[in-house]
């Protein structure tokens, strides 16, 4: 099974996502101060999505530059988690960010204000190209990246929200519909919260130390104890220490003919381990068959 990824240039995506931040902030003052002018929610729910794309770009910015850092006596599986960390915390203010919207978008369905919607669609289109930019800056990043795909996502849905302010200012110059306004910042608010919550459980099961989504627990079961002189397994665990490094460890129970030759068969079992689902980390506690657990359980420490 292969685990293979973008290999990303730090360097030069460090810089696409320093240009994300300083667009996507001056993007934001300009449409927060745009939408106060015009009187616009969907403006100022835009500026504020984009004022969320902007710290989590910080965030991911910050912690790519901490996962680089090695291990060391302090952190003895090194740091590459705070990406995921960082993943979970941008795609939860996402959340945050879609359910205040809902609820401001449905108090101003009862009671619409006058929005000048030729300013709407002014700044809307500017925030269209600059979330355009962001996302294309982030697109080549994000395939081998749980917290650069949260970036992406960030700014996929932010250019669609552009478009759909667009649309509501355009629906209010031509036909006078202040309710459409509201109606395109809820729309915005279901749209953000149905990329957050489907994605956001992908770092929640990285941080739970999961087994990884794409792995069969019973098939890598099923192959240790297919191992040449393994009469049975148990106490096994299998996590991702980081997003693209799988980990196992267990009890293997040797008969009596193989409790000599433990090296050799410890060397079959990972090399087995790494070729057919990727693990590459695996450490093995050997039992004899005569001295084993008694009444173990295959998965945790039972």
């Amino acid at each position: 099974m292969s685990h293979d990824h973008v290999n990303i240039s730090d360097e030069s995506n460090d810089k696409r996502v320093a240009v994300a931040i300083w667009a996507n902030g001056i993007l934001t003052l300009v449409q927060i101060a745009g939408g106060i002018f015009a009187g616009s929610l969907a403006l100022i729910a835009d500026a504020l999505h984009n004022f969320s794309d902007m710290a989590s770009l910080v965030i991911a910015f910050a912690a790519r530059k901490v996962a680089r850092r090695p291990a060391d006596a302090r952190m003895t599986f090194g740091y590459g988690r705070i990406e995921i960390v960082a993943a979970l915390i941008n795609y939860t203010t996402l959340i945050l960010v879609g359910v205040y919207l809902i609820y401001e978008g449905v108090m101003r369905m009862f009671d619409p204000p006058a929005v000048q919607g030729w300013a709407v669609v002014v700044l809307g289109s500017v925030a269209l190209v600059v979330d355009t930019l962001t996302a294309w800056l982030t697109y080549s990043m994000q395939k081998g990246s749980v917290n650069i795909r949260a970036l992406f996502l960030h700014n996929l849905s932010d250019a669609l929200a552009s478009v759909a302010v667009i649309v509501g200012g355009t629906l209010i110059l031509l036909y006078e519909a202040s309710w459409a306004d509201p109606a395109i910042t809820i729309g915005i608010a279901i749209y953000i919260l149905f990329l957050a919550v489907t994605e956001i459980g992908g770092p929640i099961r990285i941080l739970m130390l999961g087994s990884p989504p794409d792995i069969d627990c019973s098939e890598v079961v099923d192959a240790l104890r297919s191992s040449v002189g393994v009469h049975d397994v148990h106490h096994v665990h299998l996590w991702q220490m980081h997003e693209h490094e799988v980990a196992l460890d267990c009890h293997v129970v040797l008969d009596d003919k193989n409790w000599e030759h433990q090296e050799a068969r410890k060397i079959e079992i990972k090399a087995n381990l790494k070729d057919q689902f990727g693990i590459s980390h695996s450490s093995l506690e050997f039992e004899h068959i005569g001295r084993a657990h008694e009444d173990a359980d295959i998965f945790g420490h039972g």
